[in-house]
């Protein structure tokens, strides 16, 4: 099969397409053919070996955690799923033709692979955060760097839960985040006053770790109403920086729930083949995305 592998930690010129054997799933685990594979930040912080207490990598290395597709191997105790079932969820080595998944779920009616590839920990991390920043339903939570995968994610969990939400974002995004129920502003010069000029901020969430965290300390006036998911400096100024994975397993029964009842909507704003997972993680590093990047196999 055709697998996106990396063998020494580096930029994107690191990743190959390879040719690799299958992998089987073992007990708990299915496998599936894969039919597209999520694009996330972690996986060229895993490349660029930045995280490497938290995702332990052995070169060489896959490259994925998330993915859909079609079921062609059940694992040992595993039950509630058969071959040829439509699933998407978490594993490893994902960009690759087949894949083993740890934690997965039915994909919800009218959800294409490319859609449902883009959700599982991004809605993950969103409710994680959440939680973690202690936002409150009728409280204020600013989010900066709103419009990618987990920001529209966050948005929209929040507006579910009665939370209102500031959301910054570039001057091209500011309709987007309007339709998921934020109020919006734009980042650069100006912004904490215009942040400011909003209302009073209950917690703030950093998506994008674009150095703002003093800003966020600031506007709400405790850091540990601030967490942060993208700056790994956080932590030197009191600030939770949130990159262990709380329930999959939750996470994906309630992405399932939000997307059947329509309250959650991620769109896929670009598509890559495996080939051209180099310029997928150039993108996804540059960021301003709107909803989610994925590999399509």
């Amino acid at each position: 099969m055709k697998k996106v592998s990396f063998a020494e930690f580096g930029g994107p010129d690191v990743l190959q397409l390879i040719d690799a054997e299958e992998p089987h799933a073992g007990p708990g685990q299915v496998r599936i053919a894969v039919r597209a594979a999520g694009v996330n930040p972690v996986d060229w912080r895993v490349r660029e070996g930045q995280v490497l207490g938290a995702h332990p990598t052995v070169l060489p290395s896959g490259v994925g955690l998330d993915a859909s597709g079609v079921v062609d191997e059940v694992g040992e105790g595993v039950d509630g799923v058969e071959v040829g079932d439509h699933v998407f969820g978490e594993g490893s080595s994902t960009y690759a033709e087949f894949a083993v998944l740890s934690y997965w779920a039915r994909m919800p009616e009218g959800l294409s692979f490319e859609e449902a590839a883009g959700y599982p920990s991004v809605v993950e991390t969103a409710l994680r955060v959440v939680r973690e920043v202690g936002v409150q339903p009728g409280q204020t939570l600013l989010v900066s760097g709103a419009s990618g995968g987990v920001g529209s994610a966050v948005l929209q969990i929040a507006r579910d839960r009665g939370i209102r939400v500031i959301g910054t974002a570039g001057a091209a995004n500011q309709g987007y985040l309007r339709e998921l129920g934020a109020v919006a502003t734009t980042y650069g010069e100006g912004w904490v006053e215009r942040v400011r000029a909003l209302g009073r901020v209950d917690a703030a969430l950093d998506l994008a770790g674009s150095g703002v965290i003093r800003e966020l300390v600031e506007l709400t006036g405790d850091p540990r109403k601030v967490v942060s998911i993208a700056d790994l400096d956080a932590p030197k100024l009191g600030v939770r920086f949130s990159g262990t994975a709380g329930s999959v397993a939750d996470a994906l029964a309630e992405a399932v729930r939000l997307i059947s009842l329509g309250r959650l909507h991620i769109p896929v704003e670009r598509s890559y083949t495996l080939a051209d997972a180099a310029a997928a993680h150039i993108d996804s590093h540059a960021g301003h995305t709107r909803g989610r990047r994925v590999m399509v196999v």
